[in-house]
C-alpha cells in the first residue's frame, strides 16, 4: 500500500492551449489526480522555474505530445505520496523534479551510460504534466534530492539550466585555463557562467540586452559584447545557448584551431550554409546537447555547492506564470524566472 500525506481530490495548473497570442498560450485549468504508478511519487510543487524549452512549446515550436499538457520541468516541492514499490524517498521529503521523467534502462544507449539519448524516454512538462501547476508525479528514481545549501527559488533553475549547462560545458572541452566563449546570457548561460570561472576559465559573454550583459560583468567575465562581436582573443570554446541558428557562423569563426561549438538547446532556429575554410577547417567541431543523464543532475548539484553558484532569480507568483513566459520571450529577464506557489508572494529579484 502507498504512503500519503493530505492531498486535495483535484489540483490546478497553467495547460498549453495551442493558441498563437501570447497572453493566451497558457489556460489555468483544474484536473483531477493521475493514478500513482507503483514506481512514482506525488509532489506538492512548491516552486518551478521556467525555461526557454517550456516557451517552445507553449508557442507551438515544439510540437505537444499531448494536448493540454501542462509544463514546467524546474519544479522543488515535497513529497505527499508514495507508490507501493518505492523505497528511499517518503512523504514530507524536499525534492526535485526536472525534465528527464524516466528512460527505458534496456535500450543499447541505456545500457552504455548514454540514457540521454534513450529512445523510449520521456520528459517533465512534455509528456506528462509538469511544474507549472499544485501538484506533479514523478518516478521516484529521477526525483533529486536538493541540497540544503539551496532554498527553494534557488534550486529550481539548477534542475535544467543548471544541469544542461554543465553538460554543455563538459562537452565544450575547454582547456584549463582556457577561453569560452558564451552566447546568449539568459538562465542556464548565467549559471555556466559562474562554473566556468570557478574553474578557472577565462569567459567572454556575447550576448544582447543591457541587464543581461552587466549580470555578465558581475559575475566575472573576462570581456562582454554584442551577440554578433568578435571577442578579443580566439575561442578555445563556445556554448551557443541562444536558440538563433544563425549565430552558428559567427560562433564558428570566433573558434581557435581545434576548437568546440556546443548548441546547448533543445530548439534552434535554422542555421545557415557553412564555409568549410571559415567555418569548419583546422579541426573545429560542432556538436549539441540533448537532454541529460541523471549522473549530470547529481554531479551539477554537487558542483553547485562546492564552487558556491548561487542563481539569480526574478519570482513570479503563480498566478502570472503567463506573464513570466511573456517576459522571457522579450528579454526582459536578466538570470532565471521562478514560479512561486506560496500564496500571494510578490515578484522579487
Amino acid at each position: 500500500m502507498s504512503t500519503s500525506t493530505s492531498t486535495t481530490s483535484t489540483f490546478r495548473g497553467w495547460a498549453v492551449t495551442g493558441s498563437a497570442g501570447t497572453a493566451d498560450r497558457l489556460s489555468l485549468v483544474e484536473r483531477p489526480h493521475p493514478p500513482l504508478a507503483e514506481d512514482e511519487i506525488r509532489v506538492r510543487v512548491h516552486v518551478c522555474g521556467v525555461c526557454r524549452t517550456d516557451l517552445h512549446l507553449a508557442c507551438g515550436e515544439l510540437p505537444a505530445v499531448r494536448p493540454l499538457v501542462v509544463p514546467g520541468h524546474e519544479v522543488v516541492g515535497t513529497v505527499t505520496e508514495c507508490g507501493t514499490a518505492v523505497t528511499g524517498t517518503n512523504p514530507g521529503e524536499r525534492v526535485g523534479v526536472a525534465w528527464l521523467r524516466s528512460t527505458c534502462g534496456a535500450c543499447r544507449w541505456c545500457r552504455r551510460g548514454a540514457e540521454n539519448l534513450c529512445t523510449r524516454s520521456t520528459y517533465t512538462g512534455w509528456d506528462a504534466d509538469g511544474g507549472f501547476a499544485e501538484y506533479t508525479t514523478v518516478p521516484a528514481a529521477y526525483a533529486y534530492r536538493i541540497p540544503d545549501a539551496y532554498d527553494d527559488h534557488e534550486a529550481a533553475p539548477l534542475l535544467c539550466a543548471g544541469i544542461i549547462g554543465y553538460r554543455a560545458l563538459r562537452r565544450a572541452r575547454v582547456p584549463p585555463g582556457g577561453r569560452l566563449g558564451i552566447y546568449g546570457f539568459g538562465a542556464s548561460a548565467h549559471l555556466t557562467a559562474q562554473v566556468a570561472v570557478a574553474q578557472g576559465l577565462e569567459v567572454h559573454v556575447l550576448t544582447r540586452g543591457e541587464a543581461a550583459q552587466d549580470l555578465a560583468r558581475e559575475l566575472g567575465a573576462a570581456s562582454v559584447g554584442g551577440a554578433r562581436d568578435r571577442p578579443p582573443s580566439p575561442l578555445d570554446a563556445a556554448i551557443l545557448f541562444a536558440p538563433v541558428g544563425d549565430l552558428v557562423p559567427t560562433a564558428l569563426e570566433a573558434l581557435d584551431a581545434n576548437g568546440t561549438l556546443v548548441t546547448a538547446g533543445i530548439h534552434l532556429s535554422d542555421v545557415p550554409a557553412l564555409d568549410y575554410q571559415r567555418h569548419l577547417f583546422r579541426e573545429r567541431s560542432l556538436t549539441s546537447v540533448t537532454s541529460n543523464t541523471r549522473a549530470d543532475g547529481d554531479d551539477l548539484l554537487r558542483l553547485a555547492v562546492t564552487l558556491g553558484v548561487r542563481p539569480r532569480v526574478t519570482v513570479y507568483p503563480f498566478r502570472e506564470t503567463p506573464a513570466a513566459l511573456a517576459d522571457l520571450e522579450a528579454g526582459r529577464l536578466a538570470g532565471a524566472a521562478v514560479v512561486s506557489l506560496s500564496p500571494e508572494e510578490p515578484r522579487r529579484l
